[in-house]
C-alpha cells in the first residue's frame, strides 16, 4: 500500500523542483522531504528524482507515476469530503449541462455553499468514466448502461426534433412521422449519447436506420453545420430554443408516435440502502417532471 504522505511529498517536489521549496510548501523539514522520497523510491523500486546542486528533476519513471499520484491524492481528498458531507462534485453530459441543468444548479446553490460545489460538463463517456472512478458524486446523462454499485433514476423525458435550415424543403412540415425518417441522412453529434439506440427502439427491430454522414462531436457544431446548409440533424428540442426563436433553424417534432429521450441522474450506491441519495439528486428529483406523473 502506498503511503499517501510520501505521495503528497512526491507530487509537491515534482511541482516545485526543489527540496527546500517543497519543504516550505508542506511545512515540514527538508530532511523529512528527502526521507519521504527515499522511502517511496524504495517501495516503488525506481529512482524518482535526479538530484543536483541547483535543484532536482523528475525521472522518466516519476513522470509516468505523477498522474496516478495526483489522482490518488484527489481521490483521498474527495473521500474525506464525502464522509464529512462537505463537498459535492456533479458531472453532466454536454447537452444537459449546457441547455437544461443551469436553473437547477442555481436554485440548489441558494441553500448550498458555492465553494463546496463543482459542476463538470463533458461528453457522456467521460462523465461516466469519472463517476466510476470516484471523481464525481452524481452524474446527469443522456444514456447510462446499468452496472453494479450505482443507482440511476429517470430525471426527465425530453422531446427530440429534426432541425433544418429555413430554406430546406422540410422546413414547412408541421411534423414528421416514424416512416419519414427512413430515407433521411443526418449529421451526427456527440458520441455516447445513446441516440442510435433510441432510434433503433423507435423504428423497431429490423427497420432501416437513417444514415449518418458526418460525426461532428457536439450539438453546437451540429447546429452551425445545419445553419450553413451542410445537412440536417436530430437534437434535443431544448438545445435549439434560441435558434428557433430567432429564425436561424426550424425544429420539426417527430409524432406518430412522439420521439423522446430519457435523461438520467446517477450516483454511486454505497450498499447502505437506508441512506438517502445525495442532496443534489434529491433536489433534481423533487422538481422532476418524470416523478410527478
Amino acid at each position: 500500500m502506498l503511503n499517501l504522505a510520501w505521495v503528497r511529498t512526491f507530487v509537491t517536489l515534482a511541482q516545485q523542483r526543489s527540496f527546500q521549496a517543497a519543504a516550505e510548501q508542506l511545512k515540514i523539514s527538508q530532511p523529512t522531504v528527502s526521507q519521504h522520497i527515499q522511502k517511496l523510491e524504495e517501495q516503488l523500486g525506481v529512482l524518482l528524482v535526479h538530484r543536483a546542486r541547483m535543484g532536482c528533476a523528475p525521472t522518466r519513471e516519476a513522470m509516468a507515476f505523477l498522474a496516478y499520484a495526483q489522482s490518488l491524492l484527489c481521490l483521498n481528498d474527495r473521500a474525506l469530503a464525502a464522509v464529512k458531507g462537505e463537498h459535492l462534485r456533479i458531472g453532466a453530459g454536454s447537452n444537459i449541462g449546457i441547455y437544461l441543468l443551469t436553473p437547477y444548479v442555481q436554485s440548489f446553490l441558494e441553500t448550498w455553499d458555492r465553494g463546496a460545489f463543482d459542476l463538470v460538463i463533458d461528453r457522456n463517456p467521460t462523465i461516466a468514466e469519472r463517476l466510476e472512478i470516484g471523481e464525481l458524486d452524481v452524474a446527469v446523462m443522456e444514456w447510462w448502461a446499468p452496472r453494479p454499485g450505482f443507482e440511476a433514476r429517470l430525471w426527465r423525458s425530453e422531446p427530440v426534433v429534426v432541425i433544418v435550415p429555413p430554406a430546406h424543403p422540410l422546413a414547412s412540415c408541421a411534423q414528421l412521422s416514424r416512416k419519414d425518417l427512413a430515407g433521411l441522412e443526418f449529421l451526427g453529434g456527440e458520441p455516447g449519447t445513446g441516440t442510435g439506440r433510441l432510434l433503433d427502439r423507435y423504428l423497431g427491430a429490423g427497420a432501416a436506420l437513417p444514415q449518418v454522414s458526418l460525426q461532428l462531436g457536439s450539438t453546437e457544431a451540429v447546429k452551425r453545420a445545419v445553419m450553413t446548409g451542410l445537412g440536417i440533424s436530430l437534437v434535443l428540442a431544448a438545445a435549439v430554443v434560441d435558434e428557433v426563436q430567432n429564425g436561424s433553424l426550424c425544429a420539426i417534432p417527430l409524432l406518430d408516435p412522439p420521439l423522446r429521450k430519457d435523461l438520467f441522474v446517477i450516483w454511486r450506491d454505497r450498499e447502505v440502502r437506508h441512506l438517502p441519495p445525495p442532496a443534489f439528486v434529491r433536489h433534481l428529483l423533487a422538481d422532476s417532471p418524470s416523478q410527478k406523473r
